[in-house]
C-alpha cells in the first residue's frame, strides 16, 4: 500500500494546524505542506493571537462554538503544560469595554473562556467613556513562537515542508488530495472573489508593567500584553491592500491606546507592522471535486478566517480532517494503492 499523497497550501496559523491535525490523525496519509511565505514572515506572525471571537452571519452557531472551544481547549492546554514557553501560548486576563451597551452582553464563547463576567461599576471608573465591561481570562498565541513550534511537530509526524510559490491547482495534479488554507491567497489561487483584505497596523512597545490586557469592543483600539512585548492597534481597513507602515495611524495607536492606559506615554516603540487579514463574509471549511489534468481531486478548503486565525485555526483544522476522511473513503482505489 502507497500513502495518499496529500497537499496542503499555506504556512500561516491555518496551514500548519491543519497539516499537523492531518499527518497525527491520518499517517496513512504522506502529507507535504507548500508555502512561499514561512514564519516570520507570515500575516499570523503580526497577529496579536488573543483568543476571542465574532460570530459569522450565516454559519450555524453551534459549529463556531465547537470551532472556538476546541482551538481553546487545545491552546489553553499548551499554555499550562512545560511546552508553553516554546510554543508561546501564555494565559492572558482582561476587560473587553463598551461605549454603550451592546445588544448580546455575553457572546457566544463566553461559556469556553475562564471566569467570564460582567465589570463592576468600580472597574469601569477607570473608563470614564465606557458604560459596559466583560472581564474574562483567554489565552495569548505568539506566532513568532508557535508557528515553528507546530512545524516541528510537523516534521516529527512525517510531514515535509516546502517553499513554493503555487499559482494554480493546477500545479498540484500529481497529488491525491489537496487542502487549501492559502487565506488571502485564495482569490487568486481558487478564484474566490469573495475575499477581500482587512489590513491591521499594530505596534509593539515596551512596557513590561503591564499585565491585563484591554480592548474596546468596537475591535479599533486594543492593549495585548504579551511575552516579550505589548501589542498596540489597530485598524481594520477592508479592501485596502497597502502593506507599508503609515506614521499617522501609528500616532493615532498610540493616541487610543493612551487614553485607555495612560502610562504607555512612557513605553517605547520596538516596532511597527502591517498585515492583511483574509476577509470573507463567512469562514469557509467545505470540500469539492476539482477537474486537474483530466482527473477529479477532492480539494478540502479552510480559509477565510479574518482577524480570527489564530482562535479558530484548532477547530476548522479537526473540522478539515473530518472532511479529508471523508474524501480519502471515496477515493479510487489505485489512488490507495
Amino acid at each position: 500500500m502507497r500513502s495518499v499523497r496529500v497537499v496542503v497550501v499555506g504556512g500561516g496559523v491555518v496551514g500548519f494546524s491543519t497539516a499537523v491535525c492531518i499527518s497525527e490523525a491520518l499517517p496513512s496519509c504522506s502529507v507535504c505542506l507548500l508555502a512561499d511565505r514561512f514564519s516570520p514572515d507570515t500575516t499570523s506572525d503580526g497577529a496579536a493571537g488573543i483568543v476571542f471571537a465574532a460570530p459569522f452571519p450565516d454559519i450555524p452557531l453551534e459549529r463556531q462554538k465547537r470551532w472556538f472551544k476546541d482551538s481553546f481547549d487545545h491552546l489553553l492546554e499548551l499554555a499550562q503544560c512545560q511546552a508553553s514557553p516554546d510554543a508561546g501560548v501564555i494565559l492572558s486576563s482582561g476587560w473587553q469595554i463598551f461605549k454603550d451597551v451592546p445588544a448580546v452582553k455575553k457572546p457566544f464563547w463566553s461559556e469556553f473562556v475562564i471566569g467570564f463576567r460582567f465589570m463592576t461599576d468600580g472597574e469601569l471608573k477607570r473608563f470614564p467613556h465606557h458604560k459596559f465591561g466583560q472581564a474574562f481570562t483567554t489565552v495569548k498565541c505568539e506566532c513568532s513562537s508557535y508557528l515553528p513550534w507546530l512545524e516541528k511537530r510537523f516534521r516529527k509526524a512525517g510531514g515535509l515542508v516546502e517553499k513554493r510559490k503555487v499559482t494554480s491547482l493546477q500545479e498540484l495534479s500529481d497529488f491525491d488530495l489537496i487542502v487549501n488554507c492559502s487565506g488571502l491567497g485564495s482569490r487568486t489561487l481558487v478564484g474566490d472573489t469573495q475575499m477581500y483584505p482587512v489590513r491591521g497596523q499594530v505596534l509593539k512597545v515596551e512596557a513590561p508593567w503591564l499585565k491585563h490586557f484591554i480592548r474596546d469592543g468596537d475591535g479599533q483600539t486594543y492593549i495585548y500584553p504579551g511575552v516579550h512585548s505589548v501589542t498596540l492597534g489597530g485598524t481594520r481597513q477592508e479592501g485596502d491592500w497597502r502593506l507599508q507602515v503609515d506614521p499617522a495611524e501609528a500616532e493615532s495607536i498610540l493616541e487610543r491606546c493612551s487614553r485607555l492606559e495612560p502610562s504607555l506615554r512612557k513605553a517605547r516603540v520596538l516596532s511597527e507592522w502591517v498585515g492583511l487579514r483574509p476577509g470573507r463574509r463567512n469562514l469557509r471549511v467545505e470540500r469539492e471535486l476539482v477537474l486537474l489534468q483530466g482527473r477529479q481531486v477532492p480539494v478540502v478548503h479552510n480559509y477565510g478566517h479574518g482577524g480570527f486565525g489564530v482562535t479558530l485555526a484548532w477547530g476548522t483544522a479537526l473540522d478539515a480532517v473530518g472532511l479529508v476522511k471523508h474524501c480519502l473513503n471515496e477515493l479510487p482505489l489505485q489512488a490507495k494503492l
